[in-house]
């Protein structure tokens, strides 16, 4: 079970915007992934709880960040309620979409196991919901993902395989890099990893 400490920062200008501590696992139904961030002065700022069924599709989700918190689930497409913590001011939505998507890098290993592609560098398009901050504001978002490369890399606990992806924002066009071990995150915009007390966990 990984645990460790990812770094969020403007992917622009670099700014740090928060620590992410968190802790995931591959578990009977899936896959869960928890975390609670702090900001650069140590502040509580949000939190992350992200469940994948066998597939990779969200079972459920959990997100609290400025004063909102929103939960949702694969159903009839992506649903979701966002609402004040108390549950008042709640608004609900359903997209015809394939993933929820936001800073956390939960939702970028969510994505990869969702598509479970091949280093074959081919594009595969999909639609997500993406929560921005800093009031979790839903919005849809396409995106194209494609595993350009894999390799691995020798450590004193085996061979770590990591996957390089590049993903295309389609309503603009900018491409990005993302590389990921398992289910952890080593590097992306905005996003680096600190601290990892064990291996990532490999999926099937």
């Amino acid at each position: 079970m990984p645990r460790g400490r990812y770094s969020l920062h403007d992917p622009h200008d670099h700014t740090p915007l928060a620590e992410e501590h968190f802790q995931c696992a591959p578990g009977p139904s899936g896959w869960r992934y928890v975390s609670r961030l702090t900001t650069p002065a140590g502040d509580q700022r949000g939190s992350v709880d992200l469940t994948l069924d066998e597939l990779g599709r969200p079972l459920r989700l959990e997100l609290h960040a400025g004063g909102w918190q929103v939960r949702g689930a694969a159903l009839d497409g992506l649903t979701w309620v966002r609402s004040d913590p108390a549950g008042a001011d709640a608004s609900e939505g359903n997209v015809g979409a394939h993933a929820f998507t936001g800073s956390s890098p939960a939702f970028l290993v969510a994505i990869t196991r969702l598509l479970r592609l091949t280093p074959s560098g081919q594009a595969t398009r999909l639609r997500l919901v993406a929560f921005t901050d800093p009031v979790l504001a839903p919005r849809t978002v396409d995106q194209s993902w494609a595993l350009t490369r894999r390799e691995a890399h020798p450590t004193d606990n085996g061979p770590l395989t990591v996957d390089e992806y590049q993903v295309t924002a389609l309503d603009t066009g900018e491409q990005h890099t993302v590389h990921l071990a398992g289910d952890v995150v080593l590097s992306a915009p905005g996003i680096e990893l600190e601290d990892l007390d064990s291996p990532p966990s490999s999926f099937d």
